[in-house]
C-alpha cells in the first residue's frame, strides 16, 4: 500500500529554460536524477555528498553541481548510482519527514501549489508508515496541511 503514496511524478529542475535534473522525495529521502552525455565512459564520472552540499561533474572538467543542499543529509547512508545513461542520487534525510521544496539551495523552489502537494502526499506517507494495516492512497485533506515532522508529537523512530 505504501507504493500508492509513491510520488507519481518527479520535478523537474530547470536552469535557463534546461532540464539539470528531476528529483522527487519520501518522508526519508531525495532522489536526484541526471541524465549523462553520450560516450562518456561511466568511469569518469563523480558524486561528493557532503551534508549539506552536493558536487557531480565529470572527472577533469568544472563540476556540473557544486551546490548548497535544502537542508542536511546523512552521508553514510547517501550514495548514488549509474544506470541507463542516468545518475541517481540518493540523499537520506537527517530531517525525516521535512518536505524539501528542492533538492538545491535557494533554487528552483515549488511554487505554493506543488509544495502544498508533497507535504500532503509526505503526511499520508507518514500515516501508511504508522498504520500499515489501513490504506490511505485515496485520502484527502482539506485546507493545509500540517508538517508531517512535528504532527501530533512528531515522527516516530522505532
Amino acid at each position: 500500500m505504501a507504493e500508492k503514496l509513491a510520488p507519481e511524478k518527479r520535478h523537474s529542475f530547470l536552469h535557463n529554460g534546461e532540464k539539470v535534473f528531476e528529483w522527487d522525495q519520501t518522508l526519508d529521502e531525495v532522489n536526484i536524477y541526471i541524465n549523462l552525455p553520450p560516450n562518456v565512459s561511466s568511469k569518469q564520472f563523480y558524486c561528493k555528498i557532503q551534508s549539506k552540499h552536493v558536487e557531480v561533474g565529470i572527472k577533469g572538467n568544472p563540476p556540473y553541481l557544486d551546490h548548497d543542499l535544502f537542508s542536511p543529509v546523512k552521508t553514510d547512508s547517501s550514495f548514488w548510482t549509474l544506470e541507463d545513461d542516468i545518475m541517481h542520487i540518493t540523499l537520506q534525510k537527517r530531517d525525516k519527514g521535512q518536505t524539501w521544496s528542492s533538492p538545491i539551495l535557494g533554487q528552483g523552489q515549488l511554487d505554493p501549489y506543488s509544495s502544498d502537494l508533497e507535504q500532503k502526499r509526505l503526511m499520508l506517507q507518514r500515516f501508511q508508515e504508522e498504520n500499515p494495516g489501513f490504506d490511505f492512497s485515496q485520502a484527502q485533506f482539506t485546507g493545509s496541511c500540517p508538517d508531517p515532522r512535528t504532527f501530533m508529537g512528531g515522527i516516530r523512530f522505532d
